[in-house]
């Protein structure tokens, strides 16, 4: 699933090419909106919310996407091919210049701009928010530390607590603690894990690249995600499942580095 720093880089390209403009196409392929037509609508502009998308109309309304697991957004020149097959299409939407295809959007809802809460309002603190400051800090760290009994791995990913971390981030920001994901948020210095999981995040924001070693190095972009040997000691890396059904992720830890 797509971390928040994808999401906010999507935001950020969707809104340059969108942001102002009328648009000639508008079509939704999905089951729930199939009658929505949104051409001659204006973009406002295009805003994340965690791993929420939200691109708001001139006229009061919202299209909501959450992209899950392969959901993804393409920007085209009118005209070009795209490099997706047609029966992934969910999404056109055409302006004078550009045309941005939504491929695999599972979860689209067209809704009230007032309404964004129904959609959004669980979310805690988003790590990306422009306005960060001591407030949004003090309320993540609140959330945080609610349940100081709860796995931080399993607490790092609950988007209620605060807005943008996944499966990538959860596990490298374990790691630089210096702690299993299995350790009690009690036990871990809960601060220093929101001010790493903000630093990760905003380091990646602006390139589709995503490193948390500091190296944009082949095989030396993570410490542990996705690896099978520490990139710090070179021990074996322990793969374990976190989570229940759907929400179940894949986490890795190194037993030597994170007791």
């Amino acid at each position: 699933m797509p971390e928040g720093d994808t999401v906010f880089l999507t935001c950020h390209r969707l809104h340059e090419a969108l942001a102002g403009q009328v648009l000639t196409r508008g079509e939704l392929r999905h089951p729930r909106l199939s009658t929505v037509d949104l051409s001659g609508r204006r973009v406002r502009e295009v805003r994340p919310a965690g791993k929420h998308l939200l691109i708001r109309f001139d006229d009061g309304h919202t299209l909501h996407n959450h992209l899950r697991m392969d959901g993804s957004w393409h920007l085209y020149s009118p005209g070009a091919r795209w490099r997706r097959p047609a029966h992934q299409v969910r999404a056109v939407l055409a302006a004078a210049e550009r045309v941005a295809v939504g491929f695999n959007l599972h979860d689209l809802r067209w809704l009230p701009t007032s309404a964004e809460s129904r959609l959004i309002g669980h979310l805690g603190p988003d790590l990306l928010d422009p306005g960060w400051g001591e407030e949004h800090e003090a309320e993540a760290l609140r959330r945080l530390c609610a349940d100081p009994g709860r796995e931080i791995g399993l607490a790092l990913l609950d988007q209620r607590v605060m807005a943008g971390v996944g499966n990538l981030y959860r596990t490298e920001v374990c790691f630089l603690l210096g702690r299993s994901p299995r350790t009690p948020v009690a036990e871990v210095d809960a601060a220093r894990a929101i001010h790493l999981c903000r630093e990760l995040l905003l380091r990646n924001a602006w390139h589709p690249e995503q490193s948390t070693t500091s190296s944009m190095r082949r095989g030396s972009e993570h410490w542990v995600y996705g690896r099978r040997t520490c990139l710090r000691c070179g021990g074996p890396v322990h793969r374990s499942t976190r989570g229940d059904d759907v929400e179940a992720r894949v986490t890795y830890h190194c037993p030597r580095c994170q007791p």
